[in-house]
């Protein structure tokens, strides 16, 4: 996923491949525990999700390439909206891209729910148009400081409750949790809470979704590339994986599912 500073998005990125090599060195042990899944099985559904970073996007092309779906960068904390994310937004609707909007979240700046209050109110509210994913709150290590944003697992916990709550009283909606298991382990105290409701972003790099985040019965979206390429996308970009038909991910979009 991406912060809005370059630099910060780098760092970032370098955290999270040093933290999935450890993790896998750490299964090979067999010290890590915790749900597992599987590798992506042939009911997947192919995604990607994008930013500013990936400039001017052809979103016929994108669809036309087997992209079903897409998460788009929205906001992040409470002071900057993706400058393509309007652009994005529409034209991946009109290509005929079932797509959602993202929030990185920043959770030492505010609250949960000012963050929420946020993302609602600058693309990321909700209809039943087929096409419409429930918004997705980004939950990863801290591009620009403390890997847990300098907050005790509980506070953590309290944050996303309250981001959670706030969107779902704004939208109607459960919102997706985007994170890794590192981090969520780590920084909520590997909290069980949320999963009843809230689909799974899992973020691995990786050819197997391997160990899912604490009490997490299973992954609902995968990014399992940072480096992916796709038609009428420049350069790299992230692949996802739904875990299912593109009917159950219209479901979803209409939460019929």
């Amino acid at each position: 996923m991406n912060s809005n500073g370059a630099d910060p998005e780098r760092r970032s990125r370098r955290v999270r491949r040093l933290v999935a090599t450890a993790v896998a060195i750490a299964a090979t042990a067999g010290t890590v525990v915790g749900v597992t899944a599987g590798t992506a099985q042939a009911a997947t559904t192919a995604g990607v999700d994008v930013s500013h970073y990936q400039g001017s996007i052809n979103w016929t092309s994108v669809r036309n390439s087997g992209i079903e779906f897409a998460y788009i960068k929205a906001t992040e904390s409470t002071n900057y909206k993706d400058p393509q994310f309007n652009t994005n937004y529409v034209a991946a609707y009109n290509a005929g891209v079932i797509r959602g909007a993202y929030h990185f979240a920043r959770p030492n700046a505010s609250s949960g729910a000012v963050q929420a209050n946020y993302l609602a109110s600058n693309g990321g509210a909700w209809s039943a148009d087929s096409r419409t994913l429930p918004a997705a709150v980004d939950l990863e290590n801290n591009p620009s400081g403390a890997q847990c944003y300098g907050l005790s697992q509980t506070a953590m916990r309290n944050w996303i409750a309250d981001f959670l709550n706030t969107y779902r009283s704004r939208t109607g909606r459960y919102a997706v949790i985007y994170t890794t298991t590192n981090w969520w382990n780590t920084c909520t105290g590997s909290y069980t809470g949320f999963w009843a409701n809230h689909p799974l972003w899992l973020a691995r790099w990786a050819s197997a979704p391997g160990t899912l985040p604490a009490g997490a019965p299973v992954w609902s979206f995968w990014q399992y590339t940072s480096t992916g390429a796709v038609s009428g996308i420049a350069g790299n970009v992230d692949r996802d994986y739904w875990n299912g038909s593109r009917d159950r991910l219209v479901a979803l979009a209409n939460n019929t599912a």
